[in-house]
């Protein structure tokens, strides 16, 4: 079955392990995760290797949702995460696998994301759009310095 791979890359202005910690604590990747239009509920995660996590997308409009989940397979913190992916709906099939990999800078955080396998009949333009629009949300999540 045919797939498609993207890339993505951003700076942040956070530490590696301000955005490594955004990508495993599920009320973080609740808020931040989610493109546009759409809610998201985190209903496990276990980061460890071996564990696994299911989350929902909700689009706001027209209340469809979309679950998906998967395995972590590594987790070296604050430098890279890489995790697989699978719809739950039998019309997404197959597996994905993502890969996020962080590199310290001068002004922050060197973020690349290699997402894998993704299902054929799901436009790039469509994944680069929502992935985009989540990493925007992230960068306004992990920039942000509020003191307590």
């Amino acid at each position: 079955m045919p797939t498609n791979t993207i890339r993505l890359h951003r700076v942040l202005r956070a530490t590696p392990d301000r955005v490594y910690r955004a990508f495993l604590d599920p009320d973080a990747l609740a808020k931040w995760l989610p493109p546009h239009g759409f809610t998201g509920r985190v209903h496990h995660l276990e980061a460890r290797v071996g564990g696994t996590y299911r989350m929902s997308f909700t689009n706001f409009s027209t209340g469809h949702s979309q679950s998906f989940g998967g395995e972590y397979l590594e987790l070296v913190p604050g430098s890279r995460i890489r995790h697989t992916d699978r719809f739950d709906d039998a019309n997404l099939p197959g597996e994905m696998q993502t890969t996020i990999s962080l590199q310290p800078v001068s002004c922050g955080t060197e973020v690349d994301i290699v997402q894998e396998g993704i299902p054929e009949v799901i436009p790039t333009e469509a994944c680069y759009l929502g992935w985009q629009e989540s990493l925007t949300l992230l960068g306004q999540l992990v920039e942000a310095e509020i003191p307590d």
